[in-house]
């Protein structure tokens, strides 16, 4: 059952921080928790290219993929998925444990079990990906380097550059954006409540990027630099107080973008 947060407390909220003991742990967390997933992603591109049937040197033909190539292209997304999301999702962990510690017995259990309701969500979006590369390979329509073809690249951009004046996006940005007005009308008691909120941040969060991580298609899946500059734009949306200008503006660059791109194709 929605609670929500009495204004009482969100004051109290604003003047209080949390022990240094505990901050230090939640930020040693999820820094191990990147730095794991961002040096898996370091090694995946060997993995992926000796592992699964010599896919990418395969891939500006059809290719039907096995159980294998669906499994490592899920592990990729999804550790992908961690690497891209935690620093963007780390001011709203702080914030939830902040609000947890005098609201529960167990507090850093349910910032965890908050953690991870919010990656199971982006491990669900993996799985979708992953389910339409497949597709996109088997159509021809992505090819070495698992890089959309120039006029599907084009038709990405510009699609994503519409997405960015959209209502959705600006109310999904909005939610990832304050989480003190998130908790004030989302909260939930306890460890199920935290889960369930995670779980709730996790599909705005996916709402607000879902077309960004499509236009890792445009570039290169594993193109690092590409994925690291796509976090790196999350984070300025989602923390910056120009956030929401920076999105439009962006949307214009993209549609920049996609001309030059269909040009050049």
């Amino acid at each position: 059952m929605t609670t929500g947060i009495t204004s009482e407390a969100l004051a109290d909220l604003r003047g209080v921080q949390l022990p240094m003991r505990d901050r230090l742990a939640i930020w040693l967390g999820l820094a191990a928790i990147s730095a794991i997933a961002w040096a898996g992603l370091i090694r995946m591109p060997m993995l992926t290219a000796g592992g699964m049937a010599t896919m990418q040197m395969a891939m500006p033909m059809p290719h039907r993929w096995s159980a294998a190539d669906l499994g490592l292209n899920f592990l990729m997304w999804a550790v992908m998925m961690v690497a891209m999301m935690v620093p963007s999702a780390a001011p709203m962990i702080m914030t939830y444990a902040s609000l947890a510690r005098p609201r529960t017995r167990s507090p850093q259990v349910c910032t965890w079990l908050f953690t991870l309701g919010y990656f199971c969500v982006w491990t669900g979006f993996s799985a979708g990906a992953t389910l339409m590369q497949s597709a996109l390979q088997q159509g021809a329509i992505v090819g070495d380097q698992l890089r959309a073809t120039p006029i599907v690249g084009a038709l990405l951009l510009a699609a994503a550059g519409v997405f960015q004046f959209t209502a959705l996006k600006d109310r999904c940005l909005a939610h990832c954006r304050s989480p003190i007005g998130f908790f004030a009308t989302q909260w939930r008691e306890g460890p199920r409540g935290a889960f369930t909120m995670g779980l709730r941040h996790g599909s705005y969060c996916v709402g607000c990027c879902w077309m960004l991580m499509a236009l890792l298609f445009v570039a290169g899946v594993m193109n690092l630099l590409w994925v690291a500059t796509i976090s790196a734009f999350v984070l300025i949306e989602k923390v910056s107080r120009f956030g929401r200008p920076v999105a439009r503006a962006a949307g214009i660059v993209m549609f920049a973008a996609a001309l030059l791109v269909a040009i050049k194709g």
